[in-house]
């Protein structure tokens, strides 16, 4: 599990090191930095598939997401890492020297660190690359030079094959995200599709007839009828195979002739049938991240929606990024951070600038 998120000079958080619980909600209000702190978490998933330097050009390069307020002193840099009890890694992207390169706007990865345990220390440390150079902790408790090195655009976690980098990768990557589930007319969770077995919803939705069905008969059935009775008293789902092959589903209501397929279905009744696809998966993450969860449900949906949360909480640790109240309030034992912006800078509520959990970068 991960007890500690840190960002550096990323938008308007400038510094932000937060403790994490099985169950963390975020909150704030609009502008407050909750979206950057989803984007974060987004971008440290990212290294693990060697593609932050991508995402960030995604999102106008690196010179567009670095924190522009003022105070900023030593190398221009962006930092983000994660510890847990057993392991704990850090990126930090810099600026690349000039050059007549078409991608000289790109950002370089100054450093990388690997450890064990929840705080960076020498006696801790696994695998350390600065610059294009790594070194491995050996056998004898000390580090040693790898034979090859890495490009500044490449992630050590994707690019070399050191048993705890391959570990700390493969558990990055089973990390999961949800973010604005699209419900509108031409959704991909509208249409009929092939259907196969579907532990996990894709993340726009397109399989969820498939998804549904294989809650169904390899998962908790009975927890998703639940959920759907929860929401909609007396209805029930039916998936069924199409003359054509291609699966679909539809939603049972009481006092309505017919059932309502996927196609006619509200924005709000589609989201939320979304969500329990994703919630009840039969292959739960390590992590699931989602982001605004209640956008277009009615606000009696709320309820049901933060059963289910709580539910995939017992199987998996979630963060949910919301402006909901209702959601501030899942569990008793939910770890609640109030983001607020003070002079350009996201803070957490109620926590002065060197309260949080401790942190160490690695060093350029």
């Amino acid at each position: 599990m991960i007890r500690t998120l840190a960002i550096e000079g990323y938008r308007s958080l400038r510094d932000l090191t937060v403790e994490l619980a099985p169950l963390t909600v975020v909150t704030g209000a609009n502008g407050s930095g909750k979206s950057s702190l989803y984007r974060a978490l987004r971008l440290l998933a990212e290294a693990a598939r060697n593609g932050a330097v991508a995402a960030l050009a995604r999102e106008g390069g690196l010179k567009s997401t670095l924190w522009a307020g003022p105070g900023r002193s030593g190398p221009v840099a962006l930092r983000l890492g994660f510890a847990g009890d057993d392991i704990g890694y850090a990126i930090d992207l810099g600026l690349p020297a000039p050059s007549s390169s078409e991608f000289s706007s790109d950002p370089e990865i100054k450093r990388e660190a690997l450890w064990t345990g929840p705080l960076l220390r020498p006696s801790t440390l696994l695998v350390d690359r600065a610059g294009p150079l790594i070194s491995v902790r050996n056998g004898r408790g000390r580090p040693e030079p790898a034979l090859e090195a890495v490009s500044p655009f490449d992630s050590m976690l994707s690019e070399y094959a050191d048993a705890h980098l391959i570990m700390a990768r493969e558990r990055i990557r089973r990390w999961r995200f949800y973010d604005h589930l699209r419900t509108d007319a031409d959704a991909p969770a509208r249409r009929s599709i092939i259907g196969t077995r579907t532990p996990v919803l894709a993340h726009d939705g397109a399989d969820l007839a498939a998804a549904l069905q294989t809650i169904i008969e390899i998962g908790v059935a009975a927890t998703l009828h639940e959920a759907v009775d929860a929401a909609f008293p007396g209805s029930h789902l039916s998936i069924s195979r199409e003359d054509s092959g291609l699966l679909t589903f539809a939603l049972h209501q009481p006092g309505l002739r017919r059932p309502l397929n996927a196609p006619e279905l509200s924005d709000g009744t589609l989201r939320y049938l979304l969500w329990v696809a994703a919630l009840l998966t039969p292959r739960p993450p390590e992590l699931l991240v989602l982001n605004e969860p209640e956008t277009s449900l009615h606000p009696d949906l709320l309820a049901p929606l933060t059963s289910l949360i709580t539910t995939a909480a017992t199987r998996s640790q979630v963060i949910v990024v919301t402006h909901a109240r209702e959601l501030t309030a899942l569990a008793d034992d939910a770890q609640v951070i109030e983001l607020v912006k003070e002079e350009g800078e996201t803070r957490v509520a109620g926590l002065g600038r060197f309260e949080g959990p401790p942190w160490q970068w690695p060093k350029r």
